[in-house]
């Protein structure tokens, strides 16, 4: 039955046809995504990349033609032709749900087997086996419709930069492996046996040549490599938007890219973003949030109530005292009577998961009052703290005490998004963008036991901090910045260092000796020694980017063919062993680890 495109060609697409066009010939191409037969009536939905539009056959149909189309199945190729009319019985849920193609002529190009699930998006159909047969899985609306607007978000990226002057430069896929940060994906070399290229986990050093090139203003879509364990936001490859800029400070760069970004939401969702975005120092966030990416489309902000219960008889308070740390609290305003002790409970074993030892609570029904620890206070201390956190009748205060802050911005900052989840205190329609900035520009590795850099080391430290670097290196802020979306950071950057010799110190700072500073950098520092104007830039994570968009949960959703949590590819089966002969040419041994 399979028959040959001949010289019929497609005139338009499924979803694409309109009113205008009623009573005109057409050819459309596409796939079956289902039949019915009535009999003396067939109806058929056909299939392409924009959608769908209903083919119809009746008895005054050509009667080799009218046999062809009862012979039709789901996923059958085909090329239709005849005149376009409106429906007897129109369908609101599809764009062309006024329209039919009254079929005149009919190809069938390729049949198809029974496909192992429904090809519908309202068809719950395991993880595994949508990826496994994912070329299936990306003809569902609901799948298919995610990459073709990753594509037009990608243009209007394109459209967008090169308007300000910005120049598209691919950088190399196969560079030098440097140290810090993530693992490198490995490549061996052929001809230079024992050799390594690495895969980048960003082009950082290659933008900022290009700066130092002259070329002034750089971006590029560009995809980047990660060999660490995978989450709902993270891939072992993903897209990056990567963009330079010369003769700039912080506000040019962010400026800039909030102008994308209203560009991207107007023109893809129909939604106003309100630009200049709210700048918000890394300290103040998490002292509010507990979070350096904080979702402030709610409240339940954080409350430092450390000096209300020092010296207290709690000693879990006191103790996290004078060890350092601090008290701090939630007040879940008029959730008494929903949060429960069993929910209380619940809580207590989030924070838990976050290093806290434990959940203090206050809970003010309009029944009764119960409280984990105000026992210990006195008449006295337990009115300052209920002022201080503005408890009132109806709320329920939540307290984390730890002797390391790091620990009670981790637990709060997780408590209170659960609580906004469990409940829905989230305005889903909401879109909220900041700028959280001067991060700190060295956090300490309790794995490596020394001071690492937090973004990169060739960001920029805050002049009047420079004093500190070797004396104080925690007090050290980055001239850095982080866009945040809701509770996620879709892109970061920073100002960079364009004095060697600076470059050098800070190097230094982070543990490296010369000789090890110019084995993984010394092609960067031995460009700036020939002018290095200053520069500065920012990557967006492009998948999560769009994923946040579109409303989506995973960016799998928005990546064409991606990874699960082993980092392999069901589709292909990738990873996979390779021949003996390929590993020779390599100049490869394997020492695999022993199996249990």
């Amino acid at each position: 039955m399979k028959e040959k495109m001949g010289d019929w060609r497609r005139t338009d697409y499924c979803a694409e046809v309109t009113k205008e066009q009623v009573g005109q010939e057409i050819t459309v191409a596409g796939s079956i995504a289902k039949s019915r037969n009535l009999g003396g009536v067939i109806f058929a939905d056909l299939r392409d990349t924009t959608g769908i539009l209903q083919l119809a056959f009746d008895d005054g149909t050509d009667r080799e033609v009218f046999a062809k189309a009862a012979s039709l199945k789901s996923e059958y190729v085909l090329l239709a032709r005849g005149t376009l009319r409106l429906r007897e019985s129109p369908n609101p849920a599809i764009p062309t749900g006024e329209l039919e193609l009254y079929v005149t002529g009919l190809r069938v190009l390729s049949e198809a087997e029974t496909p192992p699930f429904e090809i519908r998006d309202e068809v719950k159909v395991k993880d595994d086996l949508r990826l496994k047969y994912r070329y299936l899985d990306l003809r569902r609306e609901g799948a298919h419709r995610p990459i073709v607007l990753r594509s037009k978000i990608a243009q209007l990226i394109r459209s967008y930069y090169c308007d300000h002057h910005f120049c598209e430069i691919e950088t190399p896929m196969l560079i030098k492996s440097t140290p810090e940060g993530a693992r490198d994906y490995l490549v061996p070399s052929r001809v230079q046996p024992g050799r390594f290229y690495a895969l980048p986990q960003s082009p950082q050093l290659y933008k900022q040549i290009l700066m130092l090139s002259g070329f002034d203003r750089y971006f590029q879509i560009v995809r980047c490599f990660r060999d660490e364990d995978l989450r709902a936001d993270r891939q072992p490859e993903f897209t990056q938007v990567d963009m330079e800029m010369s003769f700039v400070d912080e506000n040019d760069i962010e400026t800039m890219n909030e102008g994308l970004i209203k560009k991207l939401f107007a023109e893809i969702l129909g939604v106003e973003v309100k630009t200049p975005f709210l700048r918000m120092p890394y300290a103040e966030a998490m002292e509010r949030f507990g979070s350096d990416k904080p979702d402030t489309r709610f409240g339940l902000e954080l409350k430092n109530v450390s000096d209300v219960v020092r010296g207290c008889g709690f000693g879990v308070f006191s103790g996290a005292l004078e060890a350092g740390g601090s008290v701090r609290c939630i007040n879940a305003k008029g959730l008494a009577d929903k949060l429960t002790r069993k929910e209380i409970d619940k809580l207590t074993e989030v924070v838990r998961t976050y290093g806290a030892k434990g959940l203090a609570y206050t809970r003010w029904t309009s029944e009764a009052e119960s409280s984990s620890f105000e026992k210990f206070l006195t008449p006295e201390e337990k009115a300052a703290l209920r002022a201080a956190a503005d408890l009132e009748q109806g709320d329920v205060l939540l307290v984390v005490a730890d002797g390391k802050d790091d620990v009670v911005f981790a637990a709060l900052g997780a408590l209170r998004l659960e609580i906004a989840k469990k409940f829905d205190l989230i305005d889903k329609n909401r879109f909220d963008f900041l700028w959280v900035t001067d991060f700190p520009f060295f956090e300490y590795s309790e794995e490596e036991g020394r001071f690492m850099a937090k973004h990169h080391p060739f960001t920029m430290p805050n002049e009047e901090d420079l004093d500190y670097v070797e004396t104080d290196p925690a007090r050290v802020r980055a001239r850095a910045y982080d866009m945040v979306l809701n509770g996620c950071e879709v892109g970061g950057g920073s100002i960079r260092i364009n004095d060697p010799e600076l470059q050098q110190r800070m190097l230094k700072a982070l543990g490296f000796t010369e000789a090890r500073a110019r084995e993984s950098f010394g092609f960067l520092m031995d460009a700036y020694r020939y002018g290095a104007p200053p520069h500065g830039g920012m990557a967006f994570g492009f998948d999560r980017l769009v994923m946040l968009m579109l409303g989506l949960d995973s960016i799998r959703d928005v990546i064409a063919f991606p990874k699960v949590q082993n980092a392999g590819e069901p589709m292909s089966g990738c990873p996979e062993t390779v021949d003996e002969k390929q590993l020779r040419e390599l100049s490869i041994a394997l020492a695999l680890p022993d199996k249990d």
